[in-house]
């Protein structure tokens, strides 16, 4: 192996742009070594100034596009490549979208050793903007002692300053705009994580999509802030379909954004929203699908692939406050939710009783334990859906789902790679993927969801 590279760093050379990274840089290859370039597109031709050399690759910058891609087109936003939220910003969608659906196939049939035809096209969003119903602005003081909220650039906590994301409803910015005037007329102090010392930390904005009410939480450092009667009537005044104004107590020296205890200052402590036909209750801490529209169609995806005829058995493990086993409860005989986090648990419970579900049950355990535990109850599920975090599901889980004999499993994924990864666990265990398709939850970012569909 290469134990150095043939150029070295500040070296400028022209380099052909020919894939992408997990994470959305463009990636080609210089004298046999692997170069990654943010804000790359595929078809590219570069000339790349080299910032940083590993032992086999290296990561570069653009100098100069000698010949650009033709799927290259001007990014629509000025914090493109300062923030770190998008990456796919100076491509076509329709090329993104591509891309994403390219990198399930590759997944799959490299760590999965799946046949790649059996990736579905990918599903688009129907609009690659203004799809979050969820920001989380940090906020901090500019250089003239004003307000600041935004977003923070990559590998840091230096803010830049983002009122209006095109990935977020444009009633969020009326929602900044407002705290701002709030805060010129008040002076309220700002957190600063180097002292601990300070009041506002984070601005948390919710909005039900679907139902069309907004949610805003703001940060402190603290029980209280100045006039927060003003506050709420600033945000009246500012924000259509304001529902509820909360102040979120977070004294912990932590990058954890909310802390343990919300009070309302006013309106509703929550949001309801639709999703699935179903009522769903969102406070400060529920989980919930950041893009709604997407999820439905992924959720409709999902249940499709279970099959269901109205007697089975239906295991959600990772089930977060219910959402896609409630989803699927009207076709069920039984569902059975774990989840780990307790007030998911508690949040699952409440929505199967909003929805006048009394087929679903939810407890909080670990899954791989709450499999075993099932199994040895003598509880077999004819379905299982999966829906891990991003590190996926792991060899002690997909051997127990195996154990438990389940007719079809249905793997809702975020991750490509660790996907692929448990669906080469479970074909040693004797279970095969018969269809994957990928869905663009999260467009101009790198993420891409996947829902694949497995029988014995």
């Amino acid at each position: 192996m290469r134990t150095t590279l043939p150029f070295r760093k500040n070296e400028v050379h022209t380099l052909s742009i020919t894939g992408y990274t997990a994470e959305g840089r463009g990636v080609g290859r210089l004298l046999g070594a692997a170069v990654f370039v943010p804000g790359a597109a595929l078809g590219d031709t570069l000339n790349v100034r080299i910032l940083k050399t590993e032992k086999t690759y290296a990561y570069g910058k653009i100098e100069e596009i000698r010949t650009p891609s033709p799927d290259r087109i001007a990014p629509d936003c000025p914090q493109f490549g300062k923030c770190g939220g998008c990456a796919f910003r100076h491509l076509r969608y329709e090329a993104e979208c591509r891309a994403k659906e390219q990198r399930v196939r590759d997944a799959l049939e490299r760590i999965g050793g799946c046949d790649p035809d059996l990736v579905q096209p990918i599903h688009p969003a129907a609009s690659p903007d203004r799809y979050r119903n969820k920001a989380q602005f940090p906020l901090g003081l500019d250089e003239n002692g004003c307000l600041s909220a935004g977003f923070f650039a990559p590998h840091s906590h230096r803010i830049v300053p983002c009122e209006d994301c095109l990935l977020q409803p444009e009633v969020f910015r009326d929602a900044v705009r407002a705290v701002k005037r709030w805060h010129r007329e008040t002076g309220e102090s700002v957190y600063d994580e180097g002292t601990g010392k300070g009041r506002l930390r984070h601005l948390y904005l919710r909005a039900a999509m679907g139902d069309g009410g907004v949610m805003v939480c703001l940060v402190i450092n603290g029980s209280g802030v100045q006039n927060e009667a003003r506050l709420a009537e600033l945000l009246r005044e500012a924000v259509p379909g304001l529902q509820s104004v909360v102040l979120n107590t977070n004294t912990k020296r932590t990058n954890v954004i909310l802390g343990p205890s919300s009070r309302t200052v006013w309106g509703e402590d929550h949001l309801t929203d639709t999703l699935c036909g179903l009522r769903f209750s969102i406070s400060p801490h529920s989980f919930y699908q950041v893009n709604r529209d997407g999820a439905e169609r992924l959720y409709e995806k999902a249940a499709e692939y279970a099959a269901l005829s109205g007697n089975e058995t239906l295991f959600d493990l990772y089930c977060g406050t219910g959402t896609i086993g409630l989803s699927m409860a009207h076709k069920a005989g039984r569902v059975i939710g774990v989840e780990v986090v307790e007030q998911a648990v508690a949040d699952a419970r409440e929505n199967a009783k909003r929805n006048g579900i009394e087929n679903a049950e939810f407890f909080c355990a670990d899954a791989p334990k709450a499999a075993a535990r099932l199994k040895a109850q003598g509880v077999r599920p004819d379905v299982v859906v999966l829906d891990p975090p991003r590190k996926g599901c792991g060899e002690a889980l997909v051997h127990t789902v195996a154990e438990l004999a389940p007719r079809r499993v249905v793997y809702v994924s975020c991750d490509p790679a660790t996907l692929a990864r448990d669906l080469k666990t479970f074909s040693a265990c004797g279970y095969t993927l018969r269809e994957a398709t990928p869905f663009d939850l999260f467009p101009r970012t790198a993420h891409v969801e996947t829902v694949g569909w497995l029988s014995r």
